[in-house]
């Protein structure tokens, strides 16, 4: 038998509304059963997440992120994906890493924008320039096609080509940037954070993406306090990311003030209009298994 390899030539054949359909229709299965492995060298990270969901299948995917290879010219992250069947446990299909990460990723803050965001948002910022600032600009623009697009980066330079790239406005300052926003989606390697809370107003929507690692963060302690908080799942956030990790553990929020994730159905909603939602993106590999489902699905 032939093992499938899904290389990123597949891209021009996913849907990002498809994807959020398969993403959520993983969430009406049993919750996923999840395992992580995170080891450090500092600054360099390799995480493996293995997840099997009954009725859908298992995955491992393992990645490694080493930040310092920009400056050869190198990409900072690498990684594979195995797929196995739920039936036997053959494996199912060999995927390519970054197609699998970057469906994944956006597509899991596009799930949660459709249930948090106002669907009237007419200005979305993007805070970080690096590539998954691109799947964001695609995955937004299909479910607000009428929304106009900024971008803000610590490197000027990089946020200008990156808008100039892609027909958007470049933001130079980010507190004007975010108070004239409807959507937030923040995908940056900081550690410290960068969104304050004050900025803020009612009815915008934060996406957190970028903070993976337990002393990552990209919002400060105003932000969660002020905003109505959802996770993707709580098992693979609150007690693994700094995002929420630290504020849980100085006792800025506690986990109750975490309305939902992705498996609560109905309650991972917007309630009003004035509401300020913030979403934290952790992308566990139970996404990972259903977003490398849908792509061998829609491409077999």
């Amino acid at each position: 038998m032939t093992i499938p390899i899904i290389g990123p030539e597949a891209d021009t054949r996913l849907d990002w509304f498809a994807l959020t359909r398969a993403l959520a229709a993983g969430h009406d299965l049993p919750r996923a059963e999840i395992g992580d492995t995170f080891l450090y060298r500092d600054p360099d990270t390799m995480l493996s997440r293995s997840a099997w969901i009954d009725g859908l299948g298992l995955l491992v995917k393992t990645a490694t992120i080493f930040p310092g290879n920009k400056a050869t010219g190198k990409p900072a992250i690498g990684g594979a994906v195995s797929l196995f069947s739920d039936t036997d446990g053959a494996l199912a299909a060999m995927l390519d890493f970054a197609l699998v990460t970057k469906w994944k990723t956006a597509g899991d803050s596009l799930l949660a924008a459709t249930r948090l965001a106002r669907p009237d948002s007419e200005r979305v910022l993007i805070v970080g320039a690096g590539a998954v600032a691109r799947s964001l600009h695609e995955a937004y623009s299909a479910a607000f096609p009428d929304a106009r697009f900024a971008i803000w980066s610590r490197t000027a330079a990089t946020a200008r080509a990156f808008a100039a790239e892609r027909g958007i406005d470049h933001a130079p300052d980010l507190e004007a940037a975010v108070r004239a926003a409807d959507i937030v989606t923040c995908a940056t390697m900081t550690t410290v954070p960068i969104l304050r809370g004050d900025w803020l107003r009612p009815g915008q929507h934060v996406d957190l993406i970028g903070a993976y690692r337990p002393d990552m963060r990209e919002a400060d302690d105003v932000a969660l306090r002020r905003a109505d908080i959802f996770v993707d799942a709580r098992a693979t956030t609150l007690d693994h990311i700094g995002e929420l990790r630290i504020p849980l553990a100085q006792g800025v929020i506690a986990p109750g003030d975490v309305i939902a994730d992705h498996y609560d159905g109905d309650a991972m909603r917007r309630t009003s209009d004035d509401q300020i939602t913030l979403f934290k993106n952790g992308g566990g590999a139970h996404l990972d298994l259903m977003t490398a489902r849908y792509i061998l699905d829609a491409v077999g």
